[in-house]
């Protein structure tokens, strides 16, 4: 099975954040190296406790495991597509380089799954709509600051509610319902950059999300086509956060 974690649109978002962190670092660095550098938002991390919110794009898949060997074409191709993210942002500051973060946020993702045993796409092909709620608390450790620039790494634990898992549906892959439970637990790691403007932080990040069980509910029939030889599914997912404090 391929795993897509990028998408082509995906892999464009990822270029232009880039491309954006490296023109605002150097219009923010343009004052780091003058005989009077102008520092934005001197006293900010001076904060105990502060807010925010994000913006985001993320794409999701998930992480198959067969009961048995796939050679003879019982495989499922999946592909992600390319989502939307919003969530708030609860930051306790521990220590000068670390702080505990708790980011709610709503999810909508998509997943196409492709059976490689059927030839038509009724039976062969399953769309994989969901709306997650996700609870993660996150640990972030910031590197020393230097003018307005700041790099941080972040990871930590989840708990997400699926509201589109179709867990209590008695139909299943037989009459066109694809299954997942709804609750599922994750961790994630990534990175990312703090910048400092004059009136507000922002901070684009790169994430990973990693799926600890499994999500599938197999169908009635134990030797179902689409979900006898599943062993588990789990999710996988980049998450792409625009953060303003």
């Amino acid at each position: 099975m391929k795993l897509t974690f990028f998408s082509t649109n995906m892999k464009k978002i990822v270029l232009l954040i880039l491309l954006f962190s490296i023109q605002a670092k150097a219009q923010l660095g343009k004052s780091m190296f003058t005989k009077d550098p102008i520092v934005n938002l001197e006293n900010f991390d001076v904060q105990r406790v502060y807010w925010g919110y994000y913006l985001g794009f993320s794409s999701f898949d998930f992480k198959t495991d067969y009961k048995t060997n796939v050679d003879n074409g019982m495989s499922i191709d999946v592909k992600g597509n390319t989502g939307f993210n919003v969530g708030l942002v609860g930051v306790l500051r521990l220590h000068e380089y670390i702080e505990l973060r708790f980011e709610p946020g709503l999810y909508y993702a998509s997943r196409t799954l492709t059976y490689a045993q059927f030839n038509t796409e009724r039976d062969g092909l399953r769309e994989v709509k969901a709306t997650y709620i996700d609870f993660p608390m996150l640990i972030k450790f910031s590197s020393l600051r230097t003018g307005n620039v700041r790099p941080y790494l972040v990871g930590g634990l989840s708990a997400t509610l699926n509201l589109s898992s179709n867990s209590k549906s008695k139909d299943d892959n037989l009459q066109q319902k694809f299954r997942v439970k709804p609750w599922t637990q994750n961790y994630q790691l990534g990175f990312g950059i703090d910048l400092y403007f004059e009136y507000f932080k922002f901070s684009p990040s790169i994430r990973g999300v990693f799926g600890l069980k499994n999500e599938l509910i197999p169908d009635a029939d134990p030797n179902s086509p689409w979900t006898g030889n599943v062993e588990s599914l789990k999710t996988r997912a980049v998450l792409i956060n625009f953060t303003f404090h």
